[in-house]
């Protein structure tokens, strides 16, 4: 589990993990291949060693036959641990709890290796012994008859033969061992370089490839080189690039079109427009003096009529965003006078309450912050509840307009589309008195006033904790007179 976290590519990068993974192969191989050989070469050592200890002690005991002085005396068990002791072997032989002269006490050995020995049998054991390994071989001389089976003549012979040689030997594999172990993973680092090198070379170049492809750069391509797998998705991502910027330019080509479109027709209805709003003033004035039915059909032919305009003018306003051709006509405002002024001539200061501190001015473009209060009042008058309250603020940057209703508020679903042109909440209700494109154009226009470091104002639809949907618009006290 810990190596799985390890290689996770959340937490490691594609070189990181190859490296990793090539120096545990490298390292997990040579710690097998050394360990299989330390373990075999060393017990192929200490079994030669062991074996050539009991041959030694068995050629000479040989020499002591026949054994005809017994009980031993002390000078005898010298004599025969004298005779069985070397350089590298030191012998102590016991008679009935009597032991030869000398350093070594029987005691020392382990119990079960001592009643072995008493039992007739030749044994040996590997063991530490005053810090040192050693091979401890131990038996019983046996006293051969002239005429009879050979028997035990008492006298236990234990050799202590040393293994500090072959222990340097042993130590000495294993420094072997671990220096190609440092080998194999100096080798495998290596490799794993050469390998990142080859290998996340076209990856590097497929990340950057797709990086300049979702900034938008379409003409981005790959190089193919060779025909492995890395080439087959360079060629992938090559035939997607091709078909991504096809159908990106019909989708501008069909969109370029429908906005000349709208942009066209919308000009095209403005001069019969103009002579139906004429027509309706005069249905105006006449309209209480028709009969019945008559009347409420003027009235209703003029309604539509205001509809069609501000629906025409909406969405003229909106072509020029869509053309580039929106700008800023910058004046001085104070900005609480501003907003008193779009509420009056609207016939709305009785039906909003407002916090309007005087001397907060800024330099904004009168005519779009006057369409901007007027969506958002006239939003909230629509669709939420009174009271309505308007609220102005103001730092050294910016002027901050808050839009505040009590009414159902908005639903978490709708916020993200709340600017959404067309956009409405309810789709069964396909008739309003709205064009739909009322908050498009005042979030199209607060993004239209930007400072001179390019800061955009913001218009950001949210709920009271109270119920009630908020508006907050936010405009740079001193807009850049090149808009966008």
């Amino acid at each position: 589990m810990k190596l799985r976290w390890w290689l996770d590519a959340r937490t490691l990068g594609l070189r990181t993990r190859l490296l990793i993974s090539f120096a545990l192969l490298g390292v997990l191989t040579a710690t097998l291949v050394a360990g299989a050989v330390y373990y075999k070469a060393s017990n192929v050592i200490l079994q030669k060693a062991q074996d050539t200890a009991v041959t030694s002690l068995t050629d000479r005991l040989a020499k002591l036959f026949p054994l005809r002085d017994l009980p031993p005396s002390q000078d005898r068990l010298d004599q025969i641990a004298g005779t069985l002791s070397n350089r590298l072997d030191s012998a102590v032989v016991v008679y009935r709890g009597e032991k030869s002269a000398g350093s070594l006490d029987p005691d020392m050995f382990p119990a079960e290796l001592r009643q072995a020995v008493t039992s007739g049998q030749v044994v040996w054991q590997r063991m530490w012994f005053r810090g040192e390994p050693v091979v401890v071989v131990g038996t019983e001389l046996l006293i051969g008859a002239p005429n009879g089976p050979a028997h035990a003549s008492g006298l236990e012979v234990y050799l202590v033969h040393s293994l500090s040689a072959e222990q340097n030997s042993i130590s000495q594999i294993q420094l072997t061992a671990f220096s190609y172990g440092v080998l194999a993973l100096v080798f495998a680092v290596l490799l794993a370089l050469l390998a990142a090198r080859s290998v996340l070379r076209p990856v590097r170049e497929l990340d950057e490839a797709a990086r300049r492809l979702g900034d938008a750069d379409l003409t981005t391509r790959l190089a193919v080189r060779g025909s492995d797998e890395l080439a087959r998705v360079a060629e992938t991502f090559n035939n997607t690039a091709d078909a991504l910027e096809r159908l990106v330019a019909e989708l501008r080509r069909m969109e370029a079109d429908a906005r000349r479109f709208v942009a066209d027709v919308s000009h095209e209805l403005r001069t019969p427009l103009a002579a139906m709003t004429a027509v309706t003033d005069v249905l105006d004035e006449e309209a209480p003096q028709l009969p019945g039915d008559a009347g409420k059909a003027a009235r209703q032919v003029s309604q539509e009529t205001h509809n069609l305009t501000r629906l025409v003018n909406d969405l003229i306003e909106i072509s020029r965003f869509d053309s580039g051709g929106a700008a800023l006509v910058l004046d001085t405002v104070d900005v609480a006078a501003a907003i008193a002024a779009t509420l009056r001539s609207r016939g709305w200061s009785d039906q909003v309450r407002t916090e309007l501190p005087p001397r907060v001015f800024a330099r904004l473009d009168p005519r779009r912050l006057d369409v901007m209060v007027a969506n958002l009042v006239g939003n909230a008058l629509r669709h939420g509840a009174p009271p309505i309250s308007v609220r102005l603020g103001a730092n050294a940057d910016c002027v901050e307009i808050l839009v505040e209703d009590h009414g159902p508020g908005l639903d978490p679903a709708v916020l993200p589309k709340v600017f959404d042109r067309f956009y409405k909440a309810d789709t069964a209700r396909t008739r309003s008195e709205g064009s739909g494109l009322g908050l498009a154009i005042s979030w199209e226009n607060a993004r239209l006033h930007r400072d001179a470091a390019g800061r955009e104002g913001s218009l950001v639809a949210g709920n009271r904790e109270g119920g009630g949907a908020v508006f907050t618009l936010r405009l740079p006290r001193e807009a850049h007179p090149g808009g966008k």
